[in-house]
């Protein structure tokens, strides 16, 4: 039977990292955040901290996160590239030599509508680094994660998942046009698909995973390389160039679009759940194809109602990239 119905949690839209953290109690747990330098992943690594999980902060550039999380108690640096594997599995081979069981792993880390680009191995750049470097990642920290007897994953997509599932014959995009966002929309497919397939293999070792969507936060780094024109694009602008927060509509500030991972990581109302989308806090229902047509196919306007498209949860479709993802990285759990 599909968990993938909505808990009514009582957050919202609006909830902040600061709601949703509150009095949950992380003393004695370690938690791995991506990308924490700076956005989303920066709040969500200080909101654990303060909750008082000791936090591993990676980023391509660990000093730039030192100085993001300047004055943050329980917080540690190291370096991670995603786009790396041999990063990915230096970093690793560092965290499992200490002998530290890991809680929580927030896969936050990626890019966004980046012009079209392959990796070393000749992937395609968006699916290289926001899907197979956070399951490579995974898979190497699986005995971390068995080690805390209970952990979740956490990894973060978009409801730009909504545009395109992943084209398994076609996934460097050699028969198709090539469109930034159909790249990203791919990639976030491809992060909720892993999420179904980890929890399916974790949940015998406790290790429970999940996926979800912040909202559109335009206050990141993530869209530092757009032009002006660009940046309206994909949010709220006011006429002098500031971002608007309007989170009913799906514009969020940066406390409220970590709330979720923060959430996702920490809450009792997952308790014996896993493999499922959320959005604001709570688990989304299944989008149906009536509801996207009614909203003229356009499925990755934020002021739509929560949802997850059905191919993106598709035990078949994430069984399939898990089995790709093993082939492309070489990287298989033991």
């Amino acid at each position: 039977m599909s968990q993938q119905k909505p808990l009514g949690t009582g957050f919202g839209r609006a909830s902040t990292t600061a709601d949703v953290i509150k009095g949950i109690d992380l003393s004695g747990k370690t938690i791995i955040v991506t990308g924490a330098n700076a956005g989303l992943g920066q709040q969500t690594a200080r909101t654990l901290a303060g909750a008082g999980a000791h936090v591993v902060a990676v980023a391509r550039n660990p000093d730039k996160a030192c100085a993001a999380l300047e004055g943050v108690a329980n917080v540690e640096f190291d370096t991670l590239d995603l786009s790396d594997s041999a990063s990915i599995h230096a970093f690793a081979d560092r965290f499992l030599a200490s002998g530290r069981p890991l809680h929580v792993l927030i896969n936050n880390a990626g890019i966004f509508c980046r012009p079209f680009a392959l990796d070393g191995r000749g992937i395609e750049s968006h699916f290289a680094i926001n899907h197979l470097g956070h399951y490579e990642l995974t898979v190497r920290l699986w005995p971390a994660l068995k080690k805390a007897g209970g952990a979740r994953v956490v990894t973060v997509s978009s409801l730009a998942h909504r545009i395109t599932g992943v084209d398994f014959e076609d996934i460097n995009f050699e028969k198709r046009e090539y469109q930034p966002i159909l790249g990203y929309a791919q990639s976030k497919t491809a992060n909720v698909l892993f999420a179904v397939e980890l929890d399916r293999l974790g949940q015998s070792d406790n290790i429970r995973s999940f996926a979800i969507h912040p909202g559109v936060v335009v206050q990141t780094d993530i869209i530092n390389h757009f032009s002006e024109e660009e940046r309206r694009g994909v949010g709220e602008w006011t006429e002098d160039g500031r971002p608007v927060v309007n989170a009913e509509q799906g514009y969020k500030s940066i406390p409220q679009g970590a709330a979720t991972s923060v959430w996702a990581a920490t809450s009792p109302q997952l308790h014996g759940l896993g493999g499922v989308y959320c959005e604001s806090s709570d688990i989304t229902p299944v989008l149906t194809p009536e509801q996207v047509a009614s909203w003229g196919g356009i499925a990755a306007d934020p002021s739509h109602p929560a949802g997850v498209m059905d191919f993106a949860i598709d035990p078949e479709a994430a069984g399939r990239l898990w089995a790709l993802s093993e082939n492309l990285t070489g990287t298989r759990l033991s």
